[in-house]
């Protein structure tokens, strides 16, 4: 009998889904199963989850696998964020979780510490009732291993008591902090029950999605970035210093050596499903729009996406902000609207990358993130948009992949990240830029930047 194929585990709870892979440590896929949960909106900006969906998705989705014949040796966790979790000793959630698309906590909110201070004011209740306060990634390890611990980066530092203590919170509530990618515990008999997997087995301290992005993403050198997908969307670029821009991101990266620099976005990839499910009533598949949408020359013929549905986070931070289409005419269809979303968010993504190309963290390749769309439409429009070549992963989900190159390094079945990423990444293939649509969008960008200033300034948003 062969012996076991030993493999590692990567979990990433998204946004609307929950994902789990299966990845030999020489980067051989041996599966990957996905289930989905539902969000609790309101009109007063309520975007809440029940952990316990959470917890059921991820149980489908590792089950989804094939494990024949595969030894599981490292589990890691990644998840949406910042989202918080109030749980009791055992690690339950004693509310839903305040997910990062809830617009409650105000100006401030797209932090943690300013959800935990909205929880203390607004559900006291439950605020004093929790014994522990956690970003998702911190919840989905309690419920894995029983150990409570705040995962921090090399970079990042616990809050300090005069911040808690403002927000309204006990200092007890916030765990001890343990290094990213570093050991948490072992497989709970009754989670491992529930997944399907050995009890006992290590379980490797997770990150927030979009740090885990990078790693799945390959990006290694100065100037990779990562379009970090999913509902929300981003862009990452790696750089050999620290660049700071105000308002973008600036941190060392989860590779060393490296610094992260860029953006998250509130609602690239859920401006699209909105424009599909919502407006358009789900009558067309996504494969149907995307073809409208290339038989649309770039530019959409003058029209243009505000993809500021939910706000928007970098690089206005302005709760206020509210989407808009520019431009329409008699003469446009559904395939317009489609393809302005999809230049919408290529625009907004060059809105975060150009101030630091200038600052000296410019983009030389794009990794495409989260999952894949309809042939290489967007892919395309955003290599154009951007002027430079889009490189699609050989798994585009490239969070869960990162969860799972910690999971070989914090077990020691890789000797460092460096070499995961090298071993467990790879392209599929590159997509490089039109210059004759790149011309096109340089003028639509000058355009799309005046768009948000007119709408403010004639009292629409804010």
């Amino acid at each position: 009998m062969a012996d076991p194929a030993r493999a590692v585990i990567g979990l990433d709870l998204g946004t609307t889904e929950a994902k789990a892979i299966c990845l030999a440590t020489d980067g051989r896929l041996i599966g990957m199963g996905r289930a989905g949960y539902r969000t609790d909106t309101g009109p007063d900006g309520r975007a809440e989850q029940n952990p316990e969906d959470w917890w059921a998705a991820l149980a489908a989705a590792v089950r989804a696998i094939d494990l024949t014949g595969v030894e599981v040796t490292a589990i890691c966790g990644v998840t949406q964020g910042p989202t918080l979790v109030a749980a009791d000793d055992a690690g339950i959630a004693v509310r839903p979780a305040v997910t990062w698309q809830d617009r409650r906590p105000g100006d401030t909110g797209f932090g943690l510490l300013p959800r935990m201070a909205w929880l203390a004011r607004e559900d006291p209740a439950a605020a004093t009732r929790a014994v522990w306060l956690l970003p998702a990634w911190d919840a989905l390890g309690l419920w894995l291993t029983g150990v409570a611990a705040s995962s921090l980066q090399a970079h990042e530092a616990m809050p300090g008591a005069a911040a808690l203590t403002l927000a309204g919170i006990r200092r007890s509530q916030v765990p001890p902090p343990r290094p990213v990618g570093s050991a948490l515990g072992s497989l709970r008999p009754t989670v491992a029950a529930a997944l399907g997997l050995r009890s006992g087995t290590p379980v490797i301290c997770g990150v927030n999605d979009g740090a885990a992005s990078m790693l799945g993403a390959g990006l290694l050198q100065a100037g990779d970035a990562v379009d970090t997908g999913g509902a929300s969307g981003g862009i990452a670029i790696y750089a050999d210093r620290a660049v700071r821009v105000e308002g973008l991101y600036c941190a060392p990266a989860p590779l060393p050596g490296r610094w992260a620099v860029g953006g998250a976005m509130a609602a690239l990839g859920a401006s699209v499903d909105w424009l599909r499910a919502t407006v358009l009533g789900d009558r067309w598949t996504m494969a149907e729009l995307f073809a409208e949408a290339a038989d649309v020359p770039p530019g959409a013929d003058g029209l243009l996406f505000l993809p500021y549905l939910a706000g928007e986070r970098a690089p206005v931070f302005d709760e206020g902000a509210r989407g808009a289409f520019a431009g329409l005419t008699l003469a446009q269809g559904r395939g317009h609207l489609v393809r302005a979303v999809l230049e919408g968010a290529a625009y907004a993504m060059r809105h975060v990358a150009e101030p630091l190309a200038a600052a000296g963290a410019p983009v030389t390749s794009l990794r495409l993130a989260g999952r894949a769309t309809p042939g290489d439409l967007w892919g395309r429009i955003k290599a154009d948009v951007l002027g430079v070549p889009a490189v699609v992963p050989a798994v585009g989900e490239t969070a869960v992949v990162g969860a799972a190159v910690l999971a070989a390094t914090g077990s020691g079945a890789m000797p460092d990240l460096a070499s995961a990423v090298a071993a467990m990444t790879g392209s599929a293939r590159r997509l490089p830029p039109d210059p004759e649509a790149r011309a096109v969008y340089d003028a639509g960008y000058v355009r799309y930047r005046a768009l948000y200033p007119a709408l403010r300034a004639a009292g629409i948003g804010g």
